[in-house]
């Protein structure tokens, strides 16, 4: 359904008015405005739950409204589907690129609108369609390859010229530099730029602040479902934006920030000792010790070996090389199962490939690992789980306090806090925590640190990776560095992010 509203050349090309979304128990959108102008970046800020994907999804047909309106280019719509969002000129690129990797660049771009000759596909005109909209965005991309040949980062950027395709006014971005690199996200701003001076409106959803303010124009921030305000990004700087976000008094951010110091190490007592563990060529034979109460931080770009060396530790990959002693005793650590036995935990990078399991409960989540260590011919008893469910669920904060909510239907931080929960209630003596806080915004990220530094502080040794350094150097007693599957140095919790970097890029070893 579309109603004609007059409109100016100054007036949004999308505005959302008093929009509010309800679920059983839940109010996601309360009232909430939001413009999105031509021509222009604008980030769509706020912590898990605040109702961003929400409001993508009331925008692009997924999630009917309960009330309000949602007027593009001037037309009042009711979009039934992302179809007819599509069809209005709106295109999403999500953060888990929605392509097929075993077709062609230019039958990705084109599908469904494959030029037909004779009643089949001109696969020479669509190459060469293919490649005018790939010039148009001065990228240098052989339409002909096979999609699945290319890195994350090179499809995001087919996906966006896939929207270009269907002539996109809005263009969505969520979350899409979670897996790219450096030099990735550099060649994807370009792009954005490009589309922007061209007068494309591009939604841009990030949990990078560094990113936020390098690119986008405005920004408008949500908070438990409403709207706390739009932006010029000048004007807001990180600290106040922060604020907004978390709805915490100034005075408490640099807490939230910085949750804890590194905890000293509370006994010299060896929880894991691996003494040349190996994997070539992913990881050469290393030595990793972590004691009783204390974090160590692995640190490294993507492919320098800090994953492979967490599944080794687990038992998810086979060591060709080495030995590893779980409380002073060797072990043989050929599977998960046998690293649960030992009390290690793993909780994985991969949150949706290897974490949750989205159609259980959150409760059913939950208990998991205990019931695999316990054997489903001893399942627990209805009593034991709900106690443990509820106290978990409270000790972690997870929202909303429903064990009966699909797990899948929780935001990225609270499925993360699903995870951790899970592990936790096995009562572990090592955490191996892969990429804990990617994806998820900063009220999520810093409770997760704060957790993790209690979790030390009570005894518990962790290994923590993060891509963001500054995160390793806040929380990690001791750091070991990796540089294309070596251990090029080990360093203590005094080292500074700028030496990091340094050590990292390939500075003087140490």
């Amino acid at each position: 359904m579309t109603a004609a509203v007059s409109r100016s050349v100054a007036d949004p090309v999308v505005d959302m008015r008093d929009v509010t979304i309800d679920f059983p128990g839940v109010r996601a959108l309360d009232g909430v405005d939001f413009r999105l102008l031509p021509g222009e970046v604008h980030a769509l800020m706020g912590e898990n739950g605040a109702g961003k994907s929400t409001l993508i999804k009331a925008l692009t047909g997924v999630y009917d409204i309960d009330s309000g309106t949602i007027v593009v280019e001037g037309t009042e719509q009711r979009f039934s589907g992302p179809r007819q969002a599509q069809d209005a000129g709106i295109s999403t690129v999500y953060q888990e690129v929605n392509l097929c990797a075993n077709l062609t660049v230019a039958e990705n771009i084109l599908l469904g609108r494959e030029p037909r000759r004779f009643g089949g596909i001109d696969y020479r005109a669509m190459n060469r369609r293919a490649a005018e909209l790939l010039d148009g965005l001065d990228l240098s991309i052989d339409p002909r390859s096979t999609l699945g040949d290319h890195p994350i980062g090179v499809r995001q950027l087919v996906a966006i010229a896939r929207a270009t395709a269907v002539s996109a006014r809005v263009l969505i971005l969520d979350e899409p530099t979670s897996s790219l690199d450096a030099d990735e996200v550099d060649e994807l701003f370009r792009v954005m730029r490009r589309l922007r001076d061209g007068g494309t409106a591009v939604l841009f959803v990030s949990h990078f602040l560094d990113q936020v303010y390098e690119i986008a124009d405005r920004m408008t921030v949500l908070r438990n479902g409403r709207l706390v305000g739009e932006y010029p990004t000048t004007t807001l700087d990180r600290v106040h934006l922060i604020a907004a976000m978390l709805g915490h008094d100034l005075e408490l951010l640099d807490e939230i920030e910085h949750p804890a110091a590194a905890v000293e190490s509370t006994a010299d007592e060896l929880v894991l000792s691996a003494k040349g563990i190996g994997r070539p060529p992913g990881l050469h034979p290393m030595d990793v010790d972590v004691r009783r109460g204390e974090v160590v931080g692995l640190a490294g770009l993507l492919g320098s070996g800090r994953t492979e060396l967490a599944r080794l530790l687990f038992g998810a990959d086979r060591a060709t090389s080495g030995q590893v002693s779980i409380d002073g005793a060797p072990v043989a650590v050929r599977s998960p199962r046998a690293a649960i036995a030992r009390g290690v935990a793993f909780s994985s990078e991969d949150r949706k490939g290897e974490g949750i399991v989205g159609e259980l409960t959150v409760s059913d989540n939950l208990v998991l690992a205990l019931q695999a260590r316990r054997g489903f011919a001893r399942p627990l008893s209805k009593r034991a789980k709900d106690d443990l469910v509820n106290r978990y669920m409270e000790a972690l904060d997870i929202r909303p306090r429903n064990p009966w909510a699909l797990v899948k239907n929780l935001s990225g931080g609270n499925q993360q806090k699903v995870l951790l929960a899970r592990w936790l209630i096995t009562e572990p003596r090592l955490f191996i925590l892969d990429e804990p806080t990617r994806g998820i915004d900063v009220g999520a990220k810093a409770q997760i640190q704060k957790l993790v530094a209690d979790l030390a502080a009570d005894g518990m040794g962790v290994v923590f990776i993060s891509a963001e350094l500054d995160e390793v150097a806040r929380i990690s007693d001791q750091i070991v560095v990796l540089r294309e599957g070596r251990c090029i140095a080990r360093v203590g919790s005094e080292c500074t992010v700028q030496e990091l970097t340094t050590l990292i890029a390939g500075g003087a070893d140490r």
